[in-house]
């Protein structure tokens, strides 16, 4: 089972991602926003909220609840071999 490891916010709605695979990624907030829609994403559209993500159990969250798995953000993101 992968887990994210690492989340730097970059620019707006971007986030470097390092994953336990030794892969890295950056995941492009505002693309997957653009596709969706939903009350607990509506705060994810604010910028500084957005960069509030924090890690916990190997996935990625933020304050109001939302959680992404690893394994679906590795989808969603550009990612590279590091190891």
């Amino acid at each position: 089972m992968i887990k994210l490891l690492n989340a730097k916010p970059l620019a707006s709605h971007q986030l470097e991602l390092s994953f336990s695979d030794g892969t890295q990624g950056v995941f492009n907030g505002a693309a997957y926003l653009a596709t969706r829609s939903g009350p607990l994403l509506e705060a994810l559209r604010d910028p500084a909220y957005f960069a509030r993500c924090f890690i916990e159990a190997g996935g990625l969250c933020w304050p109001n609840g939302l959680e992404l798995p690893a394994a679906r953000l590795k989808e969603l993101s550009e990612v590279e071999q590091t190891t």
